[in-house]
């Protein structure tokens, strides 16, 4: 169960999925749920999370993303304490979310499903 600004998931870029799919699922025995030929989510890999095959798409390095409740209220919070906005809340499928850099450049999104 998702809660209230605290980290939810992981995204990491993918790249070729199948390459990517196929070496943990031979070293650790992940497996995954496709979602569409671009992103392939985590199954029973200890923390939820999933490849971004899009290279458009994808971040540079791995996405943390933090749960929100209000996701009006998180973005005004983050914006009201400097962060820079990389991507405006957007839709996507199972929710909404924004991207942000905090005071160090790295790169985090909040997403909801409210």
């Amino acid at each position: 169960m998702p809660q209230h600004h605290k980290i939810d998931y992981i995204e990491l870029p993918g790249g070729d999925l199948g390459a990517v799919k196929s070496f943990y699922t031979k070293a650790f025995g992940w497996n995954f749920i496709d979602y569409g030929p671009t992103y392939a989510a985590l199954a029973d890999a200890g923390l939820d999370g999933g490849f971004q095959g899009d290279a458009a798409e994808a971040s540079a390095k791995p996405l943390v993303i933090l749960y929100s409740e209000d996701i009006e209220a998180s973005l005004a919070a983050v914006k009201a304490q400097g962060a820079g906005i990389t991507k405006a809340i957007f839709d996507f499928p199972g929710g909404r979310r924004f991207h942000f850099t905090d005071p160090a450049g790295n790169e985090l999104a909040v997403w909801s499903d409210k």
